[in-house]
């Protein structure tokens, strides 16, 4: 009888347990670097929503918009630190981290965010090369944005000649070792301080997507030229604290590692969608685009080639793979444009 009743409390505690753990609710917060208003923020909110019907309210999420919790540069080691479980991050923000990664944005690699953030997601690719470059946290996803331009405040850009001596800021480092092959002086700004450098003319353009420029950073009535090169995507991650993961029960883990599964022509197509609201905010606030005539944007690409060798040969002189991942990612850029918008063919 003693043996029973201790096998029946043992159950009882076993079971009021397990019910415990599955009433458990946890808070889940996210920090964004830019504002509510983005396209990104606006995904991560309706994606943290899904995420709280699915599971029935045990996950709950609080937002940080606006690099409330810290600037941009931080947001990688928000998540990687526990100061937040979920942080959206600009691979940009701290030059050299992703060297890998980073090859996204070398010129000409990808003509729309579906087609690079499709690359990127590649299972082959991120387990190979990609996810053992964000040491410290659990990717969820990697995106790139669609393709940038080049705007400026003062002298339009019509040829390669027009960047001598223009201070431009970059997104990357690789599109810094563009600026600086096309003749102007790089500059390193976080995104946020972009229009308020543009408008004390330390800087006199800046690389960055339409959407970017008209719809986050309104720089409608700033900028007054657009040169539309559509030669870079800036690459950016989104990431869980792995503490954070590993505390969840199983069934709440599996919901969030399945609810980045298959979004990549979702969440690329929304970052493509932003390219014509953009563009028409800074022509309304009296920007020119301009399209560059098929021999300057043949000289453009030759520069870009140029770049590409030089970034490649530096990497494989500190021991990196560069080669052989750049050579993935191109292969599969090229196969995904079959069936993904391209802003090159569409130009």
């Amino acid at each position: 009888m003693r043996i029973f009743r201790l096998a029946a409390a043992a159950a009882v505690t076993v079971a009021f347990g397990l019910s415990a753990s599955a009433q458990d609710k946890y808070e889940v917060k996210v920090a964004e670097f830019v504002g509510p208003q983005h396209f990104m923020t606006k995904w991560l909110v309706q994606w943290g929503e899904k995420l709280e019907k699915a599971s029935g309210g045990r996950l709950a999420f609080k937002h940080f918009p606006g690099a409330q919790m810290a600037p941009a540069p931080a947001h990688y080691d928000l998540a990687r630190s526990g100061q937040a479980d979920v942080s959206w991050f600009l691979h940009g923000g701290t030059p050299g981290r992703f060297p890998l990664t980073e090859l996204i944005s070398l010129p000409y690699m990808a003509g729309s965010a579906e087609i690079g953030t499709k690359t990127l997601n590649d299972a082959g690719l991120r387990s190979k090369h990609l996810d053992a470059e964000h040491r410290g946290v659990r990717v969820l996803l990697l995106l790139t944005h669609q393709p940038g331009n080049v705007h400026t405040i003062r002298k339009p850009i019509r040829s390669a000649d027009d960047f001598k001596g223009l201070r431009i800021r970059f997104a990357a480092p690789t599109i810094r070792d563009f600026v600086a092959a096309l003749g102007g002086t790089p500059v390193g700004v976080p995104p946020p301080d972009q229009l308020e450098m543009l408008q004390k003319g330390t800087l006199d353009g800046v690389f960055i997507d339409y959407g970017g420029a008209g719809i986050a950073f309104k720089m409608g009535g700033t900028l007054k030229y657009s040169t539309e090169m559509y030669s870079y995507v800036s690459s950016f991650g989104v990431a869980m604290n792995p503490d954070f993961h590993r505390k969840l029960p199983a069934d709440l883990r599996k919901l969030v590692d399945d609810s980045t599964q298959g979004v990549e022509k979702e969440v690329g197509e929304g970052w493509d969608a932003l390219d014509a609201i953009g563009k028409k905010l800074l022509v309304e606030g009296g920007a020119e685009p301009i399209r560059l005539p098929p021999q300057e944007d043949a000289r453009f690409r030759r520069i870009g080639e140029q770049v590409i060798e030089a970034k490649l040969k530096e990497l494989e002189d500190k021991k990196l793979p560069a080669r052989a991942v750049y050579q993935q990612m191109k292969s599969l850029s090229e196969k995904h444009a079959k069936t993904s918008k391209n802003f090159w063919t569409e130009k």
